[in-house]
């Protein structure tokens, strides 16, 4: 069993795939923290204000596929480890273009009955990767909360004021020396 607190973002619309994802990540993850969405704009607003340390998504979504959440989570922060959990990449081609995008692995929804061996590697890896930062890691998650917050604030101001966008700019471009990679 992983004993380190992992913040997973499941991205995915089946209840019922939802439900047996979440009962094994806790057979794996002794205190997971879990949130689920199942569209981009809710897992635009997971990755600034939630902050996962892992990201796990089906491919076939109704408003979106795979590779549109892979690529949001990658500007959002490109390092956040993505898993994809699918019944849809049958495809040697498409399962290599999803490792190619950026995607740490992915596991086919067909061998659900096999899920905690499947993910388990894959979850010890990401573990593995964030407890060398241990110390810094709630520090640093907070401080990319603020300025998550502060540049999507600044990005929805409704600004006609020339000078006024000409101060964003300069307070986005002060922002970005503070917002460091984990």
């Amino acid at each position: 069993m992983i004993t380190t607190p992992l913040r997973i973002l499941l991205v995915e619309d089946s209840e019922a795939d939802v439900f047996l994802t979440k009962r094994t990540i806790r057979k794996i993850v002794e205190t997971p923290e879990i949130e689920v969405v199942e569209d981009l704009i809710g897992c635009r607003e997971r990755m600034i204000n939630f902050v996962p340390d892992v990201v796990i998504s089906d491919y076939n979504l109704p408003t979106c596929n795979g590779l549109e959440v892979l690529q949001l989570v990658q500007e959002v922060n490109d390092t956040v480890p993505f898993i994809f959990l699918t019944g849809t990449i049958n495809d040697e081609e498409l399962a290599a273009n999803t490792i190619l995008a950026g995607a740490w692995g992915y596991i086919l929804k067909k061998n659900m009955d096999e899920l905690e061996e499947r993910l388990y590697p894959l979850l010890k890896k990401v573990v593995f990767n964030i407890t060398s930062k241990d110390k810094l890691r709630e520090h640093l998650r907070q401080n990319r909360i603020a300025v998550n917050q502060i540049y999507d604030y600044l990005d929805n101001l409704n600004s006609d004021n020339h000078e006024q966008r000409e101060n964003i700019d300069k307070i986005k471009n002060n922002l970005s020396m503070f917002n460091l990679g984990d």
